[in-house]
């Protein structure tokens, strides 16, 4: 082994040792299973904020939109990180504050699935159990595309299979996740979120100068047809430029539309320790989320000059593409022991992204599983060790199949985490506007708006995307807007929520 990749290693290591340190010292402030998943409602403004958008970001933030940039430009990219930044804003603006207020007034709820139960007093469990298995099927994929581009990350770094490299990643990431729970995870994600943002100044400062210099950025980018504009986007193989649609651009900014769904994210509303704080969080999150992704961008497209000028290869397709900010780690770590350093920290950085948002993921996921399918449908009683010890292993359980799903290296992890993100985009979004802000909708209205939504991700995706033209839309769109239509259409059709439920929307 060499000295740089030597140093490398170490740089990696204390940062996972690190990371397994705070799930440690956690796992002692867990006293039941509503610090494990909710951390007591004890979140800072900042943590709050920080952890929201690091859970948010994943691999996809530092592998996935540079790799798109760096293949067709500026547009595919840019609209999809517009429609990011204005869902962001939003999602703060509108849902954090009442849904913080409302889950504690519905039950004093610590997961989604159980807010959604309580709020239509839903006797049944239908909306319960109908919400938890879609967490578990979109959540499972999700966290498989964060192994996934941590076995790139090290199979590409040490030159070791991918296979051991994926497992061995999930192992530390559930290791934490299972010890220390939402507040290990929440205070994680913010040391991760300083770590990505350490990272993408380091990679671009870095590029700038080996491409030649902004100039010749700039130069390369507007040599290339369509590659710098936001109505046209280029084409590697042919090398020319297209017109990107407004129904392409429609298709992109939909990515916005996905946070109102995010359980993973939501839950962070929940978490916090004041509603009032939320205003705090808002404003750092967004400006956050705005300028790394627009740096995300910019690195994908000085990574097509660094590839100009021979400094790493010329990539041809997403799965390549997406190794970019590894192959400028791995180049930066050659100019002495202060660039291995700072190599290390970008290589930390993708790690930070994957495990900041797979920690939450399995959380998640978990909680809809031992919470919401074994106690609150099947009935199990456990005590309190027996629920916690529920969690961890629902913890395990989940990322094995993560593993299972991650073991192909050719999976793009742009394209996994798209389809995963629509699928809850899709499901809980339109669920939880009607539930927060329509008192006319009902359990019926929104059990029916749940399933159509799961099921119209899976078929526009697979059966009429296929048929290209106007049907080759992102499916969160098609799918957000049947299952909003859904609801409202079953709702009205169906009897009028009970006075109850109604003084209690009312009350919040």
């Amino acid at each position: 082994m060499s000295g740089t990749v030597l140093g490398l290693l170490i740089v990696i290591a204390v940062y996972m040792i690190a990371m397994i340190g705070i799930g440690v010292y956690y796992s002692k402030k867990n006293e039941n299973v509503g610090d494990f998943y909710l951390g007591g409602r004890k979140l800072g403004p900042i943590v709050t904020a920080m952890s929201a958008e690091a859970s948010d970001m994943s691999s996809w933030l530092l592998m996935g939109l540079p790799g798109v940039a760096y293949l067709s430009g500026f547009s595919e990219a840019g609209w999809t990180a517009i429609g990011l930044a204005i869902g962001t804003y939003v999602n703060w603006l509108v849902v954090a504050k009442r849904l913080r207020r409302y889950s504690v007034k519905a039950g004093n709820s610590i997961t989604l699935p159980e807010f959604f139960s309580n709020r239509y007093r839903d006797k049944s469990k239908m909306i319960l159990i109908i919400a938890a298995l879609f967490i578990v099927i979109f959540f499972v994929p999700y966290t498989a595309s964060g192994f996934a581009a941590c076995g790139k990350l090290f199979s590409t770094l040490f030159d070791i299979p991918y296979a051991t490299a994926m497992v061995v990643s999930a192992i530390i990431i559930v290791a934490y996740t299972a010890l220390g729970g939402y507040l290990a995870a929440s205070t994680t994600d913010l040391i991760q979120s300083i770590v990505m943002s350490l990272a993408l100044i380091i990679v671009v400062l870095f590029g700038i100068n080996v491409a030649g210099g902004f100039d010749v950025v700039l130069d390369n980018a507007k040599s290339m047809d369509g590659y710098l504009s936001l109505l046209s986007t280029h084409n590697p193989a042919t090398g020319e430029g297209s017109a990107y649609s407004g129904l392409n651009v429609a298709s992109a900014m939909a990515w916005g539309l996905g946070y109102f769904g995010m359980p993973h994210i939501l839950l962070r509303f929940m978490g916090i320790e004041d509603e009032n704080k939320l205003k705090v969080s808002r404003r750092i999150a967004t400006i956050w989320v705005v300028i790394s992704m627009f740096v995300a961008i910019l690195i994908g497209i000085i990574g097509y000059s660094m590839s100009k000028a021979g400094a790493v290869e010329m990539f041809t397709n997403s799965s390549e593409s997406e190794t970019l900010i590894i192959k400028v780690a791995m180049l930066l770590s050659e100019k002495g022991i202060l660039a291995i350093i700072m190599a290390g920290l970008i290589l930390a950085g993708i790690l930070a992204c994957t495990m900041s948002t797979a920690d939450s993921q399995l959380l998640a996921a978990s909680s809809s599983v031992s919470k919401n399918l074994l106690v609150d449908c099947f009935g199990l009683k456990l005590s309190q060790k027996a629920s916690m010890l529920a969690a961890r292993a629902t913890v395990f359980g989940i990322a094995i199949i993560g593993v299972i799903i991650a073991w192909n290296p050719n999976n793009s992890v742009f394209k996994i985490v798209s389809f995963a993100w629509a699928g809850f985009g899709a499901v809980f979004g339109p669920t939880m506007l009607a539930s927060l802000f329509w008192k006319r909708s009902n359990r019926y209205g929104i059990l029916s708006g749940m399933v159509v939504g799961g099921v119209m991700v899976f078929v526009w995706k697979y059966l009429i995307a296929p048929m290209g033209g106007v049907w080759a839309i992102y499916e969160l769109l098609p799918a957000f807007i049947l299952s909003s239509l859904t609801i409202v259409i079953v709702s009205l059709l169906t009897p009028a929520p009970e006075k109850e439920i109604v003084e209690e929307f009312e009350s919040v």
